[in-house]
């Protein structure tokens, strides 16, 4: 059963199109993740779902409701978490849950328990009576869920919503995310961090409001055309900045202190490698062929299709 479908839906504003022709399909229950650069479309798309904005042509239903005909009805039944959820700093923990629950009509029968049970579901039984304003950056992330999910939606929309959060809290966030799958929630969710597309069921892939590629990330890292080469040096952003203008048919990126290139043939990449850092008086300490991570394909192909803009 589909929870989420887009058909041709788009999105311009004056003479840029923010959404472009997005033909999308979320199965109940599945975990969706939505990557691309800033600026790619990635929190238009989710405001045309949650039926916060109307697109300009194209139609999109959730939980078989049209977003715009009846974008009351989508807006009962999902939980909307955008990049600055309005947290109240001057409220308590359990004072913004109360005042999001008034907002969704949450009945005041069985509201204490629900509440109490968003707390302990979000580790923050313990920080009910803290003001809002006084939680670190996950807690308040993990706030933000819990009143997101006070009135038990069945489709969850979030926007990126573990931005400039530390790793610990992030992960703990997503903990929880895997908890509400189990109970059969939808989760469509944007990410600017490429290992967390990695935990998602399917994955699409954004570059200017266009949709390059929606699969599973096994299948999308089979997307990646030639060999994967991961070079160890010393000097791994002179050897990117080297590379990338040497080695034009090649795609070239900085991965922490190694430089991975994306090479046609696994041999002549070697050498052309081994030549242009000798040539330039940069150390070599290896290179070898490893498995492509989401964020080398992503590199890859958005990479190819820079090129082919600039071709034409």
């Amino acid at each position: 059963m589909e929870a989420i479908r887009a058909s041709k839906l788009t999105k311009t504003f004056d003479t840029v199109t923010a959404v472009n022709s997005l033909d999308l399909s979320v199965d109940a229950g599945e975990l969706f993740g939505l990557v691309g650069p800033d600026g790619a479309g990635k929190t238009t798309i989710m405001r045309l779902l949650t039926s916060v904005m109307d697109p300009t042509s194209g139609e999109a239903w959730v939980l078989g409701r049209h977003t715009v005909r009846e974008s009351e009805n989508v807006k009962e039944e999902i939980g909307y978490m955008s990049q600055r959820f309005g947290l109240y700093p001057d409220l308590t923990v359990e004072e913004n849950i109360h005042f999001y629950a008034d907002i969704f009509g949450v009945a005041s029968d069985g509201r204490d328990e629900k509440m109490n049970e968003l707390l302990s579901f979000s580790n923050l039984t313990p920080f009910k009576k803290r003001q809002a304003g006084k939680l670190s950056g996950g807690m308040k992330q993990k706030l933000g869920l819990a009143c997101t999910l006070i009135h038990t939606p069945k489709v969850l929309f979030l926007d990126e919503p573990t931005g400039g959060v530390d790793p610990v809290s992030r992960r703990d966030f997503w903990r929880i995310l895997y908890q509400l799958l189990r109970q059969g929630v939808t989760i469509f969710v944007s990410t600017a961090y490429l290992d967390e597309a990695e935990r998602c069921n399917r994955v699409g892939l954004i570059y200017k409001g266009r949709l390059m590629a929606a699969d599973t990330p096994d299948r999308i890292k089979n997307l990646m055309k030639g060999t994967l080469l991961e070079i160890l040096t010393p000097q791994p952003r002179k050897v990117a900045e080297v590379l990338h203008r040497a080695m034009t048919d090649a795609s070239v990126g900085i991965f922490g202190d190694r430089v991975h290139v994306v090479v046609p043939d696994q041999k002549s990449g070697e050498q052309a490698i081994e030549k242009n850092l000798k040539e330039n008086q940069l150390t070599l300490n290896e290179i070898r062929v490893i498995e492509p991570s989401l964020e080398d394909v992503f590199v890859s192909i958005l990479g190819e299709k820079q090129a082919d803009e600039s071709i034409q």
